[in-house]
């Protein structure tokens, strides 16, 4: 069974830092770009970042870039976004799903582009 799995959400103060995991099961991650987005309540679901299967290129939404870090560790199967200075904004469902290979290259997201998505891990930032 073809499956990604969340981890590392919980509360944290504002500034504070996470480490969420994306763990594939039942493939490979080797062929696949890894998005993660992120999904407040009463909002669209938003493209947070993505890295490439294959020469690691990676894309952020505005509102992350120099706090969020993507990463891949092929030999473990699992993406990890390293998340600082969290902001009570960053609150919302983080979900990694599967994309075409080039991904992280590209100057957008859109969660149609991506499949096989993971059931998401709660991130609330609150003092």
């Amino acid at each position: 069974q073809v499956q990604l799995v969340e981890s590392g959400g919980g509360l944290v103060q504002p500034g504070g830092s996470l480490r969420l995991s994306c763990a594939a099961s039942g493939f490979t991650l080797d062929y696949y770009a890894i998005g993660w987005f992120r999904q407040a309540p009463g909002k669209e679901r938003e493209g947070v970042s993505c890295i490439s299967s294959s020469d690691g290129s990676t894309y952020y939404a505005d509102s992350v870039k120099g706090r969020f870090t993507i990463s891949r560790d092929n030999a473990k199967n699992t993406v990890y976004l390293q998340m600082n200075s969290l902001k009570p904004e960053d609150t919302a469902v983080y979900y990694c799903a599967a994309g075409p290979p080039k991904y992280g290259g590209r100057a957008t997201m859109t969660s149609a582009d991506f499949g096989s998505w993971g059931q998401g891990t709660q991130v609330t930032v609150s003092s």
